[in-house]
C-alpha cells in the first residue's frame, strides 16, 4: 500500500458490541483503523503541543498497547504518541492471512505507518515487538527516526529455561492443550504468573494494577483465536531465530541506520541480560540502558528511568540532525 491511501479510521466499538471494553486511561485515545485484509487498533497519546514528531510503539508476545500507557504520558511533550496493537493482540483482530510471523507483524507496521503518513517515527518495541521494530528499521529506514528496543526478542542460542514454555508454545498442538489443561485456571492466577514471569519485582504492581491486568485477561480468554494468536506468534518468533543471510535478525540488526537505544533487565527471564552486549555491538553506534532490578517489561517497571534515556535518544538524533542540515 502506498502512502496516498488512507485509511478507513473508526472509533473503537461502543461497549454495547463487546462483551467487555478495553480500558483506555485518561488522556488517551483509542481507534480502528482498517485496511485491507487487516484491521488495527490504535492508542493515541496525543503529543502537549501541535506539530511534535510522531512515535509509535510496538508491544510484545501476548501483550497490547496497554503496556505503553505507563511511559506515553512521560513523552508526550516531546513526541505525539501512538502504540498499536498487534494483529490478532489486545483489541486488534486476527489478520485475515492468519500470518503472525515476525515479518507478518512487521508488514502490518509498515502498512499502518504508509498509509497514514506518520513517518518518520520514533520507533519503540518491546521483546516481539522489538524484534519486529529491528525489522522494520533494516527494510524501511525511510520510516524510523530513532529506535528503542527494551528487552528485544533477538534470536539466542541457548534459551534461560524460564523461556522454554513460550517456545513450547510454537509447537503445534501444544496451545490447544495448555488451554485444556489450564481452563480450571482463574484470571488471578494466570495474571500472577505472568507478573512473576516478566517483572523484576511482581510486588511493584499496585492494587489497581493488578486488578485492571486481571480484567484483561478475562475479556482476552473470551477471544475464540486468544490460544491461535498466541501459538502461531511464538512460531513466528522461533522460526525468525533460525533464519540466516540477509534476513536473519542480527543481520538486519547490522543494518539499521536509525540512532538506537536498548534497554536490558538484570532480572529478565525471557531474553537474557547477556544478550546487552552482543545487541549493542550489532546495532552501530547504539547506546545501552541497563537496569539491574528489571525483568522483561522496563518501560512499565521503570517507566521513568526509561522515558528519560528516550528523550536523550530523540533529543540528541534532532541535535544532530539540525547540525548535518546546517553544515
Amino acid at each position: 500500500m502506498s502512502s496516498t491511501e488512507l485509511p478507513e479510521t473508526r472509533t473503537a466499538a461502543s461497549p454495547a458490541t463487546r462483551s467487555r471494553t478495553v480500558r483506555v486511561a485518561d488522556g488517551e485515545e483509542l481507534r480502528s483503523v482498517a485496511l485491507p485484509g487487516l484491521t488495527l487498533t490504535v492508542r493515541a497519546r496525543p503529543g502537549t503541543t501541535p506539530g511534535l514528531p510522531p512515535a509509535l510503539y510496538v508491544h510484545g508476545l501476548g501483550g497490547s498497547s496497554q503496556n505503553w500507557s505507563a511511559l506515553m504520558p512521560l513523552l508526550a511533550d516531546l513526541v505525539d504518541g501512538e502504540a498499536l496493537d498487534l494483529p490478532g493482540f489486545g483489541d486488534s483482530p486476527p489478520p485475515d492471512d492468519g500470518d503472525y510471523s515476525v515479518t507478518g507483524h512487521a508488514r502490518a507496521v509498515i502498512r499502518y505507518l504508509d498509509a497514514a503518513g506518520r513517518g518518520p517515527v520514533h520507533l519503540v518495541g518491546n521483546s516481539l515487538g522489538g524484534a519486529v521494530a529491528t525489522r522494520v528499521a533494516a527494510v524501511r529506514p525511510d520510516l524510523v527516526r530513532t529506535l528503542t528496543l527494551v528487552s528485544p526478542a533477538l534470536p539466542e542460542l541457548r534459551a534461560q529455561k524460564t523461556a522454554w514454555p513460550t517456545v513450547l508454545l510454537a509447537v503445534p498442538g501444544v496451545a490447544p492443550l495448555f488451554a485444556r489443561l489450564t481452563e480450571g485456571w482463574t484470571a488471578e492466577q494466570r495474571v500472577r504468573g505472568v507478573l512473576s514471569l516478566c517483572y523484576g519485582d511482581p510486588g511493584q504492581v499496585t492494587d489497581e494494577g493488578f486488578r485492571h491486568a486481571v480484567e484483561e485477561m478475562e475479556r482476552r480468554l473470551e477471544l475464540p483465536y486468544f490460544w491461535d494468536a498466541m501459538a502461531r506468534s511464538s512460531r513466528g518468533i522461533v522460526d525468525a531465530y533460525t533464519l540466516g543471510g540477509q534476513h536473519g535478525l542480527w543481520r538486519q540488526a547490522e543494518r539499521v541506520l536509525a540512532p538506537t537505544l536498548l534497554v536490558y533487565g538484570g532480572r529478565d527471564q525471557l531474553v537474557s541480560y547477556r544478550m546487552a552486549r552482543k545487541a549493542a555491538a550489532a546495532f552501530r553506534g547504539s547506546r545501552l540502558l541497563t537496569l539491574p532490578e528489571a525483568g522483561h517489561v522496563a518501560m512499565m517497571e521503570y517507566p521513568e528511568t526509561v522515558a528519560t534515556a528516550v528523550r536523550e535518544l530523540i533529543t540528541d538524533a534532532g541535535e544532530a540532525a539540525s547540525a548535518e542540515g546546517g553544515s
